[in-house]
């Protein structure tokens, strides 16, 4: 377990915020608290390179050590790319995407916003057609950069981008819900005397 000085958020402020899973974690928030409880080691980001390994040694006073080897390889400076001829508009690929980079309806085609997409490759995986690869272009939200410092505003903007994918898939999920709930319908009774009171009303 880290010092209690050391806040979750601390930990996650040298994070990437590219929410790419590879750590093992549903995110990157996710990652900092298992960090901070000391259930995850310090090496389990390979987008945020040396610099975030570094840093979070420092934070946590952590000897530095090398990227895990069970965590999957990470392609810098790349952007997704849907094949829109292949494409069925399944959407599955819509609620994976931690910036919403994607845009498309149901049965309808999809494209990539390509100043948005970080490269994190969860909609590859999602696609159960495979029309999405990656190709290597530099974005403003995969750019890679040499120090923390450098890349904040980039983080930033994608943490806040990440937050308001979540509370919009929330919302959906609640309305959703709320729609396939069953009616509760009054009892008889409260019925009769909800019509007999506005009745008496009238009267």
């Amino acid at each position: 377990m880290v010092p209690k000085i050391v806040s979750v958020a601390a930990i996650d402020s040298l994070l990437p915020q590219t929410q790419c899973q590879r750590c093992g974690y549903a995110d990157c928030h996710a990652y900092a608290e298992a960090m901070h409880v000391g259930d995850a080691e310090i090496n389990r980001c390979p987008p945020g390179g040396d610099a975030t390994r570094m840093a979070l040694a420092a934070l946590l006073s952590h000897e530095p050590i090398g990227l895990s080897d069970d965590v999957d390889a990470y392609a810098p400076e790349h952007v997704a790319l849907i094949d829109e001829a292949a494409c069925i508009g399944c959407a599955a690929c819509l609620p994976v995407c931690p910036t919403d980079t994607i845009v498309g309806a149901s049965k309808r085609m999809h494209t990539v916003i390509a100043s948005d997409c970080t490269g994190c490759e969860l909609c590859i995986i999602a696609c159960p057609v495979d029309c999405i690869s990656l190709e290597p272009i530099a974005t403003p939200a995969n750019r890679v950069y040499a120090t923390l410092v450098e890349r904040e505003p980039q983080a930033n903007g994608l943490r806040q981008q990440y937050q308001a994918h979540k509370a919009r898939f929330a919302e959906r999920a609640e309305a959703k819900a709320e729609a396939h709930a069953p009616k509760v319908l009054p009892d008889k009774k409260t019925l009769l005397a909800d019509i007999l009171a506005r009745a008496k009303a009238r009267t």
